[in-house]
């Protein structure tokens, strides 16, 4: 009656030692450590790199625990903060160029202990939010009326290139703040030119009424294309910052969007708000223009001469330089769209370009009288430029054109990444903005840590003293679920927040409420004069459904958390779900487990430990009273 099969105690089995080992990660605390990544997708992060930064540590005399190469970045641990910036020091000056630039991103970063053997069954352990680990917080309000309006900037430029092309005359076009104003003589021509925009420009809508002996058209953005436009500068500008964000070396930054129009930027380790809000305000700024071929152009190219005059130099991205005109044909601000794909006919990678009216018109010119001559793309970077691609004009070129070449796909993703999100698509103000001291964070981590060891170690000594055998077999299925919660929030890899640590001790509160049901569940058969075996049976059996629908109630209360709420909420509402699901296996399949363990061997078991019972017995005179009866 109470025995479990072998198979289900191998799944006990199985979900203990997998979560013992996800668990494990957490106990070996944080080394500090200098990461080397690559800044451009040029620069390759190999055992060479590998090689020099060994050489740089021991040219400073600076003796590492360990250097690494995981993936594309190098990673070198030391004992303690104060080696760990005197490394970074000497790595930075070791890596940077005669220039005094740098191909290389040499950040201060914290590096789990864990030993290798961990790190090869991928346990980690659990990131810290920015209120445990210490950090800085802002709120970005995005101005979304500067996208639309530059948005509507670029329709009215292809519109008046489109008028131009179908031969609609007009009285002139303006822009009104959103709105595009067109004014026309004839009704005829009114009507093309609400065709013309019905066919090629479908983000617009038109209204059009009679303005003395002319005809004037509104055309103005459909609501939901305002929305889409509003959601694509919101996403470009979080890609922006996480690109930004890299260079600052934080191992798990919060970049997310908050509501319609703002963006939490949360920066957990980092200490320095001025450099933050220097790297999150930077503005990059794109360029075209074409390379100088001239003799002397190319002699300067090979450093075998000046550059002349009307020109300059600037690095490609593997570090050859390129001389170019000063002269600027169009700017990142024409360009409104960069996809990677493959050439239909060589299926080599491209990067796919779109341009507004203005700079099709432009590029349509200069293409046409510069045929089988470069073109370079510079991003502008805190006033230094860096030649992104040089490629060959091959043929006219109009609102969409490509770039191909010898490049792999990897850098023709880099590439569009970089000309789509090289600067920011709509203006952002800081309007929140707080710091976190690291002595605060470790301070949370302890009260956190307290209150739930405390909480755990009262609901134990209460199950125990209360309900006997059955109290200390709920206690261990309560460590048992605690154990499950931090194995699943460590292979999610989730950050964990103080709100995290209250729902935690939430869940232990929640996991043994189960325990108790079926506990006074069993009580109950036991007074009503059932056999201690049937008691247990039925007492697991008959809790299950309450426990299912408390479980299930409460489960829906923190799934609303997790798909309406934000930040701190989010944070509770993920540990809150999860625990739930694991006390249900703690609580039920495993503490059931162990008590079939214990007493379903017996078969002529007459007692059960679970405290005091009471029953019903008749009393004198044919009244009823109720006696205590106390099993072992």
């Amino acid at each position: 009656m109470n025995r479990y099969p072998v198979w289900k105690y191998v799944v006990i089995a199985i979900a203990l030692l997998v979560a013992i080992l996800y668990t494990l990660p957490n106990f070996f605390g944080e080394a500090p450590a200098v990461q080397v990544s690559s800044s451009k997708s040029a620069t390759k992060v190999d055992a060479t790199t590998v090689t020099r930064v060994e050489q740089a540590l021991k040219d400073a005399k600076i003796v590492p625990d360990a250097i690494t190469l995981e993936g594309s970045s190098v990673k070198a641990r030391f004992n303690d903060t104060d080696t760990q910036l005197k490394a970074k020091d000497a790595v930075q000056k070791a890596l940077a160029s005669d220039t005094g630039e740098s191909g290389y991103v040499v950040a201060l970063n914290l590096l789990s202990r864990s030993p290798s053997w961990l790190t090869a069954l991928h346990a980690a352990p659990m990131y810290l939010g920015l209120d445990l680990r210490g950090g800085v917080h802002f709120m970005l309000q995005v101005d979304m009326q500067a996208a639309l309006t530059k948005k509507a900037e670029s329709l009215a430029g292809d519109l008046r290139l489109s008028m131009r092309e179908k031969n609609i005359r007009h009285s002139g076009i303006a822009r009104n703040g959103q709105a595009i104003e067109i004014r026309f003589r004839d009704s005829p021509t009114l009507q093309a030119a609400k065709n013309l925009i019905q066919d090629q420009l479908p983000d617009l809508q038109t209204t059009d009424t009679p303005e003395g002996a002319e005809y004037k058209l509104v055309a103005t953005i459909k609501p939901e294309a305002a929305r889409r436009i509003q959601d694509q500068a919101l996403k470009q500008n979080i890609v922006t910052l996480h690109n930004r964000i890299n260079e600052l070396g934080v191992a798990e930054p919060v970049i997310q969007q908050q509501g319609a129009d703002r963006i939490v930027v949360q920066l957990p380790g980092v200490q320095d708000t001025a450099k933050a809000k220097d790297i999150l305000g930077r503005t990059a700024t794109l360029e075209m223009r074409l390379v100088d071929d001239s003799a002397e152009g190319r002699a300067a190219e090979n450093n075998s001469g000046p550059v002349p005059f009307g020109a300059e130099r600037y690095l490609e991205r593997d570090g050859r330089p390129v001389i170019v005109k000063k002269q600027v044909i169009i700017t990142g601000e024409n360009l409104t769209d960069a996809q990677p794909g493959f050439d239909s006919q060589n299926q080599q990678p491209k990067v796919d370009l779109t341009v507004d009216a203005k700079g099709g018109r432009i590029m349509r010119d200069t293409s046409r009288e510069n045929l089988k001559k470069r073109m370079a793309i510079l991003l502008f970077e805190k006033g230094k430029g860096e030649v992104l691609t040089a490629p060959v004009i091959q043929g006219e070129l109009g609102n969409r054109f490509q770039i191909s070449g010898s490049m792999s796909v990897s850098e023709a993703n880099d590439l569009a990444l970089l000309l789509r999100a090289g600067s920011l698509a709509a203006p952002m103000e800081i309007i929140e903005e707080r710091t976190i001291g690291p002595t605060l964070g470790a301070e949370n981590i302890s009260k956190g840590f307290h209150s739930v060891t405390v909480g755990f170690a009262v609901i134990v000594v209460f199950m125990a003293c209360y309900y006997m055998l059955f109290g200390m077999i709920s206690g261990i299925a309560l460590a048992v679920n605690l154990l499950l919660l931090v194995a699943v929030l460590s292979m999610l890899q989730a950050t964990l927040t103080l709100p995290g640590m209250a729902a935690m001790a939430l869940a232990l509160g929640m996991a043994i409420d189960s325990n108790v049901l079926i506990n006074e569940r069993v009580r109950e058969e036991l007074r009503m004069g059932a056999s201690p075996q049937a008691a247990i049976h039925s007492g697991y059996e008959r809790a299950w459904a309450t426990i299912l629908d408390s479980n299930i109630t409460t489960l829906i209360a923190g799934l609303a958390l997790l798909a309406f709420g934000s930040g701190p909420v989010r944070g509770f509402a993920v540990v809150h779900c999860i625990g739930i699901m694991t006390s249900m296996f703690s609580a039920v399949f495993f503490s059931r487990g162990l008590v079939n363990l214990w007493y379903g061997r017996q078969k002529k078991l007459k007692s059960v430990s679970i405290g005091t019972v009471w029953r019903a017995t008749p009393a004198e005179g044919g009244d009823t009273g109720k006696n205590a009866v106390s099993t072992r």
